[in-house]
């Protein structure tokens, strides 16, 4: 199989392998990644199939996704990691720590604010069309002005919220931009994900042996104009996540959970504070 592409921070240490959110790329681990580089890991950061520069499949499943990986790491020499993602990289991260060891062969996983929602859930329907609606579309010249500014929002600096936005989307002659993943990707992917919301978080998480640390964020972003449904929506999700994080990181020793003060895009937007908690979570695992 084609590898996925892959991006080497270098570094010496345990091995981890960074994965980012939907829409999104590699890139967006360029502050962070540095930052473990230097605190004593080996980092191999990852784009996922259909976005940044790795080829598509389809359909998109994550046990696919899952294979992918684990020939992309094969390719880069890397025998164990410990696997760590952002949003849509957090599940695909939780869906390797599940597999065959002899396979997946991770030391355990790290899910950054990665979870996603039924089909039927109030408001959920709205947030779906949304990220169907920017797949694959050609977006005016103007667009990375746009998401700079949206970032902003965040507090995320304009440069790292342009360099990032600028790796996730690829620049067309005439000064456009084609967003990914592309809308046949993007369906394919939604539809999986909304298979794995059908579980819920409980019912997912339970069978996870390996160590899992999730981090979740805990200040919601400012409300948008007109989008007031949207705030309510993410405010009563992230409140029911926690209750069942909560309560399985009470009966599951393997699972720990933190919650910071950043909201989703946490690790454009508090690469500092990320990065020091993925490295005492791996320096706090039994010898691999």
């Amino acid at each position: 199989m084609t590898p996925l592409r892959a991006h080497d921070f270098g570094g010496d240490g345990p091995q981890l392998v960074l994965l980012h959110g939907y829409g999104r790329s590699l890139h967006d681990w360029d502050t962070a990644a540095p930052l473990l580089a230097a605190a004593g890991h080996r980092v191999l950061a990852v784009d996922l199939p259909g976005h940044g520069g790795s080829p598509s499949i389809s359909p998109w499943t994550l046990s696919t996704v899952v294979e992918r990986l684990a020939d992309t790491l094969d390719a880069h020499g890397v025998p164990e990691a410990v696997v760590v993602g952002h949003s849509l990289g957090g599940i695909v991260a939780v869906e390797y720590a599940r597999v065959d060891p002899d396979r997946a062969r991770a030391r355990a996983a790290v899910d950054l604010d990665g979870f996603w929602w039924p089909r039927d859930r109030p408001g959920g329907a709205q947030v779906t069309e949304g990220l169907l609606a920017r797949a694959g579309v050609v977006a005016p010249p103007g667009y990375i002005e746009g998401q700079v500014a949206h970032s902003a929002r965040s507090g995320i600096p304009a440069d790292r919220a342009e360099a990032a936005a600028r790796a996730a989307a690829r620049p067309l002659p005439d000064g456009s931009w084609q967003t990914l993943p592309r809308r046949e990707t993007a369906l394919e992917l939604v539809d999986e994900l909304h298979n794995l919301g059908e579980l819920g978080v409980t019912a997912w998480l339970v069978g996870v042996e390996r160590p899992l640390y999730v981090v979740q964020a805990a200040r919601r972003p400012a409300p948008t104009p007109g989008m007031e449904w949207f705030d309510e929506f993410s405010t009563r999700w992230a409140r029911e996540v926690s209750d069942e994080l909560d309560a399985l990181s009470r009966d599951r020793p393997t699972i720990s959970v933190d919650r910071i003060d950043a909201t989703h895009p946490m690790i454009l937007e508090t690469p500092e504070l990320v990065a020091k908690l993925i490295a005492a979570f791996v320096g706090g695992l039994p010898p691999g």
